[in-house]
C-alpha cells in the first residue's frame, strides 16, 4: 500500500487506510512558551484576571486533540482514547513547558493531535496573557515519541528539559 496524500491524478487527497490492521498507536509532543519572569510570576500567583490560565490552556489542548481533522486538511478523525496536556512551569528559564500525550487503538496515528493539542494551549497561553505581554515566544514545538503503527517507534533523541541541548 501506497501511503500519499496524492491520488493518481497528482490531487491531494485522504489517504484510504480501510486495509490496514488497527493497532495500539501512541504519540508524544512539546512545545514552549518564553516569557518576561514578571509574566510568569502572574501566571504562577493565581492572581491573573482571565483566571486559571493553565488549566484553560489544558482543556484547550484537549478539546484541539479531539478537532484535529477539523483543522488540519486531509488528517483522519480519530476516536481518541486517551489525551493528556501537561504544563509545568520552568522559571529558571522563564519558559512553560507543555508536554502532550495522544492515545487510541486505530489504523493511523495520533502524531498531529499531539502536535495540535501542544500548539493550541500554547496559543491559549499566549492569548490569555497578551495584555501583559505581546512578545511571549512559542517554540520548539515538535514530536517527542512515536509508538505503533508499521513505521514503528520514533523517539527525540535530545534532552526535553534542557534548552541548549539541540534536537
Amino acid at each position: 500500500m501506497n501511503l500519499t496524500h496524492l491520488n493518481q491524478s497528482g490531487e491531494a487527497h485522504m489517504v484510504d487506510v480501510t486495509d490496514k490492521q488497527s493497532t495500539s498507536r501512541e504519540a508524544r509532543a512539546e512545545a514552549f512558551v518564553t516569557m518576561a519572569p514578571a509574566t510568569l510570576a502572574l501566571i504562577l500567583s493565581g492572581q491573573h484576571h482571565k483566571g486559571d490560565v493553565f488549566a484553560t490552556a489544558r482543556i484547550a489542548g484537549i478539546m484541539a486533540a479531539k478537532k484535529t481533522a477539523d483543522l488540519i486538511p486531509l488528517c483522519h478523525p480519530l476516536a481518541l482514547t486517551k489525551v493528556e496536556v501537561e504544563i509545568s512551569p520552568q522559571p529558571e528559564h522563564n519558559r512553560v513547558h507543555i508536554r502532550t500525550l495522544c492515545k487510541l487503538s486505530g489504523k493511523t496515528g495520533v502524531e498531529m493531535e499531539a502536535l495540535t493539542a501542544a500548539s493550541v494551549a500554547a496559543l491559549t497561553i499566549y492569548d490569555m496573557c497578551k495584555a501583559v505581554q505581546k512578545d511571549m515566544v512559542i517554540e520548539q514545538l515538535r514530536l517527542v515519541e512515536k509508538k505503533g503503527g508499521k513505521s514503528g517507534h520514533f523517539q527525540l533523541t535530545s534532552s526535553l528539559d534542557n534548552p541548549e541541548e539541540p534536537a
